[in-house]
């Protein structure tokens, strides 16, 4: 079973910038499109950005647009979310995830379209 493990998560001042990391567990992480979501205390995951399974398409929420670069190192079965102009409202969860089927594409925006939830890494920013 593919598993995924986030981190990067950390307390920033808003304005600032972080990096999340997402390590799959085995190779098979390469043929499939994935996402990042997050959650906010008392709030539904609310989907962020995904990534085909080349890396070659993304798509982005409008709340995270321009702010937001989603990427992927199939080589070392990890994708990444770097963030920018951080604000108090980011402060979240963020988790990330993969599409079931194979060689999908970033289109999928919807909770129900992933599988293989990672723990989670929570993001704070200070105002």
């Amino acid at each position: 079973q593919l598993q995924f493990v986030e981190s990067g998560g950390k307390l920033v001042q808003t304005g600032g910038s972080l990096r999340l990391s997402c390590v799959a567990s085995v190779s098979t992480f390469v043929d499939h499109a994935m996402a990042w979501f997050r959650q906010a205390p008392g709030k539904e995951r609310e989907f962020l950005a995904a990534i085909s399974w080349s890396g070659d398409r993304t798509h982005y929420a409008d709340s995270v647009k321009g702010r937001a670069t989603i990427f992927r190192e199939n080589d070392n079965f990890t994708m990444y979310l770097q963030m920018s102009s951080l604000k108090p409202e980011d402060t979240a969860v963020y988790y990330c995830a993969r599409r079931p089927t194979y060689y999908g594409g970033p289109e999928y925006i919807r909770e129900i379209d992933y599988v293989d939830w990672g723990q989670g890494t929570q993001v704070t920013v200070s105002s």
